[in-house]
């Protein structure tokens, strides 16, 4: 069965960042071959919306038959609130938590990003997947694309 890898949208902006932008190339070729299935939220559309023209044409050229588009809801909010409720983030990372419950709702298999101050952080991580527990969500996967392509590259 096919991983599903959510993806934020610092990943799709990380093809543009110098620190970031081959293992962001990477991840998307592998995606593109097919060995797992991309999701991406209402969210991250609309974060793309705000984007620089480079990200969208960028986005836009990726391979849609490859990408599962999943939805925010009255669910996802209220999930995203409880993880600011309980301090994993503060109430500017109202959007950052919302990804993350998006993710943990549609039951992906790894949620994918390259914030690594309120997302790819063991704290929060830990922050996120307890509420997740208490709440009665499953834990996420949470990594950053370089450990998606050091897992693949050791197959």
């Amino acid at each position: 069965m096919k991983q599903r890898i959510y993806l934020d949208t610092s990943v799709i902006g990380g093809a543009f960042d110098a620190e970031f932008r081959k293992i962001t190339i990477q991840l998307f070729e592998m995606a593109n071959e097919k060995k797992f299935t991309l999701v991406i939220s209402s969210l991250t559309l609309s974060e793309l919306d705000l984007a620089p023209p480079h990200i969208k044409v960028f986005f836009n050229k990726l391979d849609n038959s490859n990408i599962e588009l999943i939805s925010s809801s009255e669910e996802s909010k209220s999930l995203a609130n409880n993880y600011i409720a309980e301090n994993v983030v503060g109430v500017t990372s109202f959007d950052d938590c919302h990804h993350i419950a998006i993710a943990t709702i549609s039951k992906v298999d790894i949620l994918v990003s390259w914030n690594f101050k309120h997302i790819v952080n063991v704290f929060r991580i830990r922050g996120y997947n307890s509420v997740n527990l208490k709440i009665g969500y499953s834990p996420i996967e949470i990594r950053s694309p370089k450990d998606i392509i050091d897992y693949e590259a050791g197959k």
